[in-house]
């Protein structure tokens, strides 16, 4: 019997009252799915569930549906107590769905968060009439803090919230008096110091606490930042050993304070070229701060410290986030001497500006090579949208295209993007690889070599050298001595093209034949480390034989959880048949025991064999995948029902919908041609 089960309501987990009455739910043209497992992790498995649920219980496929996903189910604690709001996803008419859920269960109320958001589930909660919630009251207080910590208003350079009353001050104030429990404190610290209304008092005291209950682990506290800034504020007397404990995490709260003092310690973090300095943007907090102690323009102040990073051999990485920086600043300053114009405005002048700069001879070649990566796939916006930029004239706009065009291919050759940041960011220009020229080859080829080359890196490039067939002896001879004190580590390649990189070095020694093919194998076989279990099947498609395609198989049968083993399989299979993917993946359709939604990822995933994309689903806002489904919807050596596939996929990509969450963002022309590619198949039916 579940714990809950026959207990009255007040004694009841939010949990378990939740799911009672959540089964309650459904009809009209609209049905719930039953609280998740781990199996649903995101909002893609709601929706696959979804549709298997339609099909199970015979229900029309334009049901509206709500659920929540594991993910959202991390709002519960172990017992079953709600400790932030619950994430309630739906498909469907958005107007359905808000019926079906109604005002939630007694002591909870739904919110709606409109059409484009996920419904949130909370806890009714009372408060004075000050707005003031009971202080015993937890949800009350998380509810009341939540409030205080939305922003009234955000701008390029400043985020503002509304001003406290009086009443709301106090209660504040009250929270922090003797004895403070820090953990707790952290929401009234940041509510206070989010108005820099923390006191001088309440900062000293607040500091020794930090100090020794976080020892050694100083940015674990939430409000660390908070109470930094207050001590900066307030010039305390520790406030610089305190800075030094932390380290470069505290680079932006120095950089909203700038000082001669922060621009030293600034300075020294950026020239490190550690990681640490790098990813918290010391080197963004250096400019801003270079700037403000200066008074110097922006461009000015980068070239100031570009030739500082280039003497000192600050790494790539470092070049590319300066020129972030740069171009951040560059277009705040805009958007200040515009404040009505709006995002997308600000969007546009972003791209023009990294079109600019990477012809301005006031800068240093590294951060014209660094603008002009920028600029690879925004310059065609920037000409269809010449005549609209404030300010400039439509003769400039298309003279500063033309220049950065004749200037691209000498400021690229033998370069590529940073390896270290956002792996989004690689996936959205992975298309840009799918020939590889000869500089393109010299640089993969450069960054497999270099020990500098961190794990992602190497995954991104050693996948499009093997997927080409360019890799060879040199980039294994050059991994192997990493292999087991870096590569053979977790990391996550769910949503990303390219496999773990052991993978495919892996399947790289396997088809060379190298002797290491033999020690690496039986490190897969081995139980431990439990990360690799899952992808262990894909290094099946090195030196493949029968033996292998019968094991992938197996698995492919067994309901078991695909991570890229069906991809395998059908590049494999092809290679022992000589036969192409595509074909391979169709003879699957509507075969017992393989997934429908697997399968049609994998039969678009594989539609260009010598560069495959591994992401575990077709990925709605991707360019890539819009070009691979509409090649397999046009493909004719394949069977009208593979083409329906393709069909559905292209249909069904964000270009239709979401155009402006396409990434890299489609020109007006692109999108144009993706209209006109819809409308010539009109009369073609998507498979269900």
């Amino acid at each position: 019997m579940a714990p809950d089960k026959g207990l009255p309501a007040g004694q009841r987990s939010d949990l378990s009252s939740i799911k009672k009455w959540w089964r309650t739910l459904g009809g009209d043209g609209f049905a719930v799915l039953p609280p998740p497992t781990r199996s649903r992790y995101t909002q893609s498995d709601g929706h696959e569930d979804a549709a298997e649920m339609f099909a199970t219980r015979s229900l029309p496929t334009s049901t509206s549906f709500a659920y929540w996903h594991w993910q959202s189910q991390s709002a519960f604690d172990r017992s079953g107590g709600l400790e932030r709001e619950l994430y309630v996803h739906w498909g469907g008419d958005h107007a359905t769905v808000a019926a079906g859920l109604g005002d939630g269960p007694n002591g909870y109320r739904v919110i709606d968060n409109g059409p484009q958001g996920a419904f949130g589930l909370d806890k009714v909660t009372e408060k004075d009439d000050d707005g003031l919630p009971d202080p015993q009251d937890a949800a009350g207080v998380r509810q009341f803090l939540a409030r205080l910590g939305t922003p009234r208003s955000r701008t390029a350079r400043a985020v503002e919230y509304a001003p406290l009353t009086a009443a709301e001050e106090n209660w504040l104030h009250d929270r922090l008096r003797d004895p403070v429990e820090l953990s707790g404190a952290a929401g009234f610290v940041t509510a206070l110091e989010a108005r820099q209304a923390l006191t001088p008092e309440e900062t000293s005291r607040l500091l020794p606490a930090w100090r020794e209950e976080y020892a050694g682990r100083l940015t674990e506290w939430p409000a660390w930042a908070a109470l930094l800034d207050a001590l900066l504020r307030h010039e305390h007397e520790e406030v610089w050993d305190t800075v030094a404990s932390l380290g470069p995490q505290a680079s932006d709260v120095l950089g909203a304070a700038p000082s001669p003092r922060a621009l030293d310690i600034l300075r020294e973090w950026s020239l490190t070229g550690r990681p640490d300095a790098i990813r918290p943007n010391a080197i963004r907090a250096w400019l801003t701060v270079h700037r403000a102690v200066h008074g110097t323009d922006p461009v000015r102040t980068a070239g100031v410290l570009a030739a500082e990073l280039t003497a000192h051999d600050a790494p790539e990485a470092s070049l590319s986030r300066l020129f972030g920086a740069l171009s951040a600043t560059v277009t705040n300053d805009w958007r200040t001497a515009r404040p009505t114009e709006d995002h997308t405005a600000a969007k546009a002048f972003a791209a023009l500006t990294a079109v600019r700069l990477a012809t301005d001879e006031d800068l240093p070649r590294p951060l014209r090579v660094a603008a002009a990566l920028r600029a690879y796939d925004q310059v065609a916006h920037v000409r269809e949208q010449a005549a609209l930029y404030p300010g400039v004239t439509e003769a400039e706009v298309l003279a500063a295209a033309d220049r950065y065009e004749a200037a691209r291919d000498d400021l690229l050759a033998g370069t590529g993007p940073e390896l270290t940041g956002y792996e989004g960011h690689l996936g959205d220009i992975y298309h840009r690889y799918r020939t590889l020229t000869p500089a393109d080859l010299r640089w993969l080829r450069d960054r497999v070599a270099d020990p500098s080359t961190g794990v992602q890196g190497i995954a991104f490039c050693l996948e499009l050298l093997l997927a080409h067939g360019e890799a060879g002896e040199a980039e294994l001879e050059a991994l192997l001595p990493r292999w087991k004190k870096e590569l053979a580590k977790q990391y996550r390649t769910t949503y990303t093209e390219w496999r773990h990189p052991l993978v495919t070095l892996t399947c790289l020694a396997q088809d060379l034949g190298h002797p290491a093919a033999a020690e690496l194998t039986a490190w897969w076989a081995k139980p431990k480390p439990l990360w690799k279990n899952p992808v262990r099947l894909l290094t099946h498609l090195g030196a493949p034989d029968e033996a292998k395609a019968a094991e992938l198989w197996n698995f492919v049968v067994s309901g078991e959880d695909d991570n890229g083993q069906l991809m395998t399989w059908a590049l494999l299979r092809a290679r022992l048949d000589g036969t192409h993917p595509l074909l391979v993946a169709e003879r699957l359709i509507g075969q017992r025991g393989v997934r429908a939604y697997v399968l049609h990822r994998v039969l678009i995933g594989v539609a260009d064999p010598a560069q495959p994309l591994w992401h575990y689903d077709i990925d709605p806002r991707s360019h890539s995948w819009l070009l691979r489904a509409q090649e397999v919807a046009d493909d004719p050596r394949l069977t009208e029902a593979a083409r329906a596939i393709g069909l559905k996929a292209a249909r069904g990509h964000y270009a239709f919908r979401y155009p402006d969450q396409v990434s890299p963002p489609l020109t007006d022309g692109q999108l144009a041609a993706a209209h006109a590619w819809a409308e010539a198949r009109a009369d073609r039916t998507a498979a269900d």
